[in-house]
């Protein structure tokens, strides 16, 4: 399940943040004009409330001569010039990332995942998906997936060993991604540490509204007029990890929960693979319980 990055389209992604101050961008802009490298692509974002600068920067891998670790290593001195706080990250879109799926009984964005990644939509591969349910099963291994079945005892504080067989089947492949497509179990917080940054997790509402479970009994009880769904970084309070993407679609009062559910997880699959792509694609920095996205 993968596509090639022709030699034209392939890039290094330099993702970075720290303490704002003049002369970042000229600093950065002078470091990759040292190496020949061809800026394709740049965005910047000066928070105001933090103090904190952020910016992405793409340039055409055939400009520059050195290899990724020599980039790493020289660019490594820049970052030391910009403060002991600055965070940054340089990539190579030419190394295909993997992603690892976490699924229970609903499909929907099983389905989607699966389907974009086969038309080239999604810049990755599916290492494998798991699940606490075997009615996933025959999806995945249609597409040429490995699925592994683990089984989730009834009592959450019996769940301990489940949570430690997900972990060692995941951390098999070092994802980049690890996706809770609809998987109805809670991380505990040494997981969510452990997968900080790189769990992401779809949840059915428009956060911070109806957080937890059944969101949609619970908007329709409230009347609600729109419906949504949030993409979301997995922390370990329940649903407010740092947001990635959201959305929202009109319901009125002949919906019932039903309906709620039938409209919602076409907004679901639309909001996991958008913040899925911009998480692949470096697009997307965290800062505290905030992110910046470079969509």
């Amino acid at each position: 399940m993968s596509s090639a990055t022709s030699t034209d389209d392939r890039r290094y992604v330099l993702s970075l943040g720290c303490p704002d101050r003049t002369g970042i961008v000229a600093r950065i802009s002078g470091f990759l004009a040292e190496i020949g490298g061809w800026i394709v692509e740049a965005a910047y974002h000066a928070d105001a409330d933090t103090g904190w600068f952020f910016t992405r920067q793409a340039v055409r891998a055939s400009s520059i001569s050195l290899s990724l670790e020599e980039m790493r290593e020289r660019f490594a001195a820049v970052a030391e010039e910009l403060g002991p706080e600055t965070e940054w990250t340089l990539t190579d879109t030419g190394e295909r990332k993997r992603i690892v799926l976490l699924v229970s009984k609903e499909g929907h964005c099983l389905h989607d995942i699966l389907g974009r990644v086969s038309a080239g939509e999604l810049p990755c591969d599916v290492a494998a998906v798991i699940g606490n349910h075997q009615d996933l099963e025959r999806v995945a291994k249609r597409h040429g997936v490995d699925f592994h079945y683990v089984s989730f005892p009834k009592d959450p504080a019996e769940r301990g060993p489940a949570f430690e067989q997900v972990r060692k089947l995941v951390d098999a492949h070092d994802p980049d991604a690890v996706v809770l497509a609809r998987f109805m179990q809670v991380l505990p917080p040494e997981l969510c540490d452990h997968w900080a940054g790189r769990a992401i997790n779809i949840h059915h509402s428009f956060l911070p509204s109806f957080v937890g479970a059944r969101p949609y009994h619970q908007a329709f009880t409230r009347g609600v007029k729109l419906i949504g769904a949030t993409c979301h970084y997995v922390t370990a309070e329940l649903d407010a990890g740092p947001i990635i993407e959201q959305d929202v679609i009109r319901v009125d009062h002949n919906d019932q929960v039903a309906d709620m559910v039938r409209q919602g997880r076409d907004i679901e699959k639309l909001v996991l693979a958008r913040g899925l792509r911009w998480h692949l694609e470096d697009r997307v920095q965290v800062h505290g319980a905030k992110t910046v996205v470079f969509s």
